[in-house]
C-alpha cells in the first residue's frame, strides 16, 4: 500500500489529525501538518514514488480531476473520512465554469503554495440584504436610494449525485456578500479555513502554481454554498475522473515541474 515516503506521510497525518476535538484545533493542526509535508523536496519525494505506482493509484485516480474552479485536483493520499491530501495544478488564465464562485467547503481546509502565488479572497454574508432581495427590494435602501458596499450573488446549495461523482448545484435564492479580507500567499505561504468560511482563490502569475491542499476532520456538511455574481450555473456539472495511466502521467509531469522549481 505504499513506499517508505507515502507511509511516513500517513503515519504524520494520522499522528496530527485522528482523534476527535474543536475545530479550531483541528485547522491549526492541519496548517502545521500541510506545510510539514508542503516542503519543495519532501513533497517530491513523496510524488516521485506515488508516480511510480505506490499507494493507491487505481483508487485515487477515481477521486482525480479536473476541477470547476480552474485547476487539475489529484488526491494523493485517502485518508477515508479523516483526511485527503491533494495537489492541486493551477494553470494561469484557465478558464472554467466556476472560477469566480465563492465557496465554503464539507470540512475544515488547510493550504500549503509550493510554487508560484495564489490571491484569496474571504467574504461574509449579509443575510438581512439578503432578505431585502428576496423582498424585491434589491439594492435599495429605507429611503429608496441605492444601498451602498456588498456584492449581489445569486446562491445555490452545491451536493454530490448519489450514484456518480458529479456535482449537483441546487438555486438557493439571491444573496450580498462582502468582502472581509484579501491576500497574496507565495512558495512557502500555509493558510486554514474553518469549513464554513466564503472564499475564493486563483493563480494570479504567468507560471504554474502547485499547492498541497488538506482536508479533514470526519464531521462532513452533506452540502457547501456556491455563491456566483457571473450568470447561472447549470444544475449538475460532470466530474471526469483520470484513469490511472492518465493519473500516474500527471504525477509525473508534476515532479518534474518541482525538479524545475
Amino acid at each position: 500500500m505504499g513506499g517508505r515516503q507515502v507511509l511516513a506521510a500517513r503515519r504524520r497525518l494520522a499522528q496530527a489529525l485522528d482523534g476527535e476535538r474543536p475545530e479550531h484545533e483541528l485547522v491549526a493542526a492541519a496548517r502545521t501538518v500541510v506545510a510539514e509535508l508542503g516542503s519543495t523536496e519532501r513533497l517530491l519525494e513523496l510524488i516521485s514514488e506515488l508516480a511510480c505506482g505506490e499507494g493507491d493509484p487505481e483508487g485515487c485516480a477515481r477521486l482525480s480531476y479536473r476541477h470547476v474552479l480552474g485547476f487539475d485536483k489529484l488526491l494523493l493520499i485517502d485518508g477515508g473520512p479523516r483526511h485527503m491530501l491533494r495537489a492541486h495544478l493551477w494553470h494561469p488564465g484557465a478558464g472554467a465554469i466556476g472560477k469566480e464562485d465563492i465557496h465554503n467547503h464539507r470540512s475544515p481546509l488547510a493550504s500549503y503554495v509550493v510554487r508560484g502565488r495564489l490571491t484569496m479572497e474571504l467574504y461574509e454574508q449579509d443575510e438581512r440584504n439578503g432578505q431585502d432581495e428576496r423582498n424585491g427590494q434589491d439594492e435599495r435602501n429605507g429611503k429608496g436610494e441605492p444601498r451602498s458596499g456588498g456584492m449581489a450573488t445569486a446562491r445555490y446549495r452545491e451536493s454530490l449525485a448519489d450514484r456518480s461523482a458529479d456535482w449537483l448545484l441546487e438555486p438557493a435564492g439571491p444573496a450580498r456578500l462582502r468582502m472581509t479580507h484579501v491576500g497574496q500567499y507565495t512558495a512557502g505561504s500555509a493558510y486554514a479555513l474553518p469549513a464554513h468560511t466564503l472564499h475564493r482563490a486563483w493563480c494570479d502569475t504567468d507560471v504554474p502554481t502547485v499547492t498541497l491542499f488538506l482536508e479533514t476532520g470526519s464531521e462532513r456538511r452533506r452540502h457547501t454554498d456556491v455563491f456566483t455574481a457571473a450568470g447561472p450555473h447549470p444544475g449538475t456539472v460532470p466530474k471526469v475522473p483520470l484513469d490511472m495511466a492518465g493519473y500516474l502521467a500527471e504525477l509525473g509531469g508534476l515532479a518534474e515541474l518541482l525538479r524545475s522549481s
